[in-house]
């Protein structure tokens, strides 16, 4: 007989394949719009692929909807050398509220999460879960200290204790505890209820930049 927790975990991955098939289908309509949108504004690529840390310490490319200029990265670099203030909040946080990369439609898709939906594939080809710890770079684990082994146990979420909790307006310790009491604490019944308290949270758009 399996233990609960690797007999839930099956559960879980079943429930991740399940809703994410369904979601992709329901918003194929959203997804061909929004690619469209980004596809005609400036010519770039549609989708941005990020190298995130999942399951295990397996690497997987994180899809998004672009947000971001073509040249964001010189951009980046030019605002942060311009204004320390600004460089400090990003060595902080890794995130900036006024960010100079963003695209005119881009920022709209921050603040309602839409930018995210792409994710729905990784959920279903198994790189992230429905619900779990928001996906770090590499570099970022170091946050983690000893609790990094806890963030590897699982896969990454679409969404998560995080995003129910302020988002980018929580800090990165708090970040940290969220995701580690997650992931020490985890069933099916926490999966379902911080699914059900993301709706509210993506219409109150409370740390969405």
């Amino acid at each position: 007989m399996p233990a609960p927790v690797a007999a839930g975990r099956g559960h879980k991955r079943l429930l991740d394949i399940a809703a994410s098939g369904v979601a992709i289908v329901l918003s194929s309509p959203l997804l061909a719009a929004v690619a469209l949108t980004i596809k005609l504004s400036d010519g770039g690529p549609v989708l941005f692929r990020h190298r995130r840390v999942g399951l295990g310490g397996r690497t997987f490319d994180c899809l998004k909807f672009r947000t971001m200029n073509v040249d964001a990265e010189l951009r980046l670099k030019e605002h942060l050398l311009a204004d320390p203030l600004a460089a400090e909040e990003w060595e902080t946080t890794r995130k900036l509220k006024k960010d100079p990369r963003l695209t005119a439609i881009g920022s709209s898709l921050r603040r309602t999460s839409i930018d995210e939906l792409p994710q729905l594939i990784n959920v279903l080809r198994g790189d992230m879960s429905l619900v779990g710890p928001r996906p770090v770079v590499a570099e970022e684990l170091a946050h983690y200290g000893r609790n990094a082994a806890h963030y590897l146990s699982v896969r990454p979420g679409l969404t998560g204790a995080w995003q129910v909790s302020g988002r980018n307006d929580v800090s990165y310790a708090e970040r940290v505890r969220l995701d580690t009491e997650y992931c020490t604490t985890w069933s099916l019944a926490k999966d379902l209820q911080i699914m059900l308290l993301t709706i509210p949270a993506l219409f109150s758009g409370r740390g969405s930049y």
